[in-house]
């Protein structure tokens, strides 16, 4: 970011919030106590990777349609609502249709309890807010199920996603309900490090970067490919810090944070992220992956074996590519949680476990 630019981030819900978007390659996980853990005796007690089926989407896999936009809004928009709330407004997608539940930002629920959902059809019901997490701007909201009838979107794996590839936003920007825009993906696995609903406590988290036009109230309506699928959750929209308004800079929570995060809300589980406890930075030289700085005395990393100058490649079967990247990919893990960490160090291949401890 060039010096005296004022980037903001904002938060594109009917009411939202501003946050500045820092670059930086140095970052330090949350000071604090951490969990000790005894090592695992087998591979058995790894914690698994976590994907999405690669199912293909209600418009498959065949030729390519003469107005590919429309088709994706077709099979999509049945799946996206409004989303009333007590502050504000924006969308949803429905995630789980048997059982009535559907998902949006933290941020456009806010601190409401009960909603007001409506439907491509122009049916509105109440839903209840089940639970949000701030640091990734995830809550899910519960209807009745019986009250109407639910199109359950399918969610795409982050592996399907290509930077290029048709980008379709569906929502309702500005109260404006079944808006259909389009763009494409214009990055990947794009960190934002001080993602969330509640600025007082940011936190590292990889989003999808489109051109696809998004504004206040798109958040929580769905990102979807070329196959009818959602590949992420619409969230933010980067500016100037002169306008509000869409530049087209914005950015996605991708489908299996969202669905990661919504699975854990319904269970009732904890939604606190994982600590590793190292300092590091990004290569330099174009290498791939997080060098060691530092690492925190009797934290998990240090407990793992990891050392200062180790660089990181891999982390639980998911390639890192930068310091930003593990910061992200750790807070989707739990405390608790056993992983592989992947290193290279003095040129040879160390694989390392490591139980993560508490932020």
């Amino acid at each position: 970011m060039a010096a005296g630019v004022a980037a903001v981030l904002i938060l594109a819900a009917g009411s939202f919030a501003v946050g500045t978007i820092v670059s930086s390659d140095s970052i330090s996980d949350s000071s604090g106590d951490t969990q000790q853990v005894a090592l695992p005796t087998s591979s058995a007690d790894l914690t698994p990777a976590r994907t999405l089926p690669d199912a293909p989407g209600p418009l498959g896999t065949g030729a390519d349609s003469d107005e590919p936009v429309a088709d994706v809004a077709r099979v999509v928009a049945p799946s996206v609502v409004l989303v009333q709330a007590d502050l504000g407004q924006g969308s949803g997608i429905v995630w789980d249709a048997q059982e009535g539940y559907i998902v949006t930002n933290n941020h456009v629920v806010a601190d409401s309890r009960n909603v007001q959902i409506t439907f491509a059809s122009g049916a509105t019901v109440p839903g209840e807010v089940v639970g949000g997490d701030s640091r990734r701007d995830v809550a899910v909201i519960k209807i009745d199920p019986d009250t109407v009838d639910l199109v359950q979107a399918v969610f795409a794996p982050a592996h399907t996603v290509e930077v290029g590839q048709l980008a379709v936003a569906i929502g309702s920007p500005f109260g404006l309900d079944q808006t259909v825009t389009a763009g494409i993906v214009s990055a990947i696995d794009r960190v934002n490090r001080e993602a969330g609903s509640d600025l007082e406590n940011t936190g590292p988290v990889g989003m999808i970067q489109t051109d696809a036009p998004i504004n206040p109230g798109n958040s929580g309506g769905a990102l979807a490919d070329r196959q009818g699928r959602v590949v992420g959750m619409n969230t933010a929209i980067r500016t100037d810090g002169r306008t509000e308004g869409n530049i087209g800079v914005g950015f996605a929570v991708p489908s299996e944070t969202v669905d990661l995060i919504a699975q854990r809300i319904v269970a009732g589980e904890s939604l606190e992220f994982g600590f590793l406890g190292i300092r590091g930075q990004s290569p330099t030289d174009g290498t791939q992956g997080a060098v060691v700085a530092s690492v925190e005395a009797d934290s998990p990393a240090a407990t793992g074996g990891l050392e200062i100058g180790d660089l990181i490649v891999d982390i639980g079967g998911e390639p890192v590519a930068t310091m930003d990247e593990l910061a992200a990919q750790i807070q989707l893990y739990r405390p608790g949680d056993t992983i592989v960490v992947d290193v290279v160090r003095e040129g040879a291949s160390v694989s390392l476990v490591v139980v993560l401890g508490s932020s």
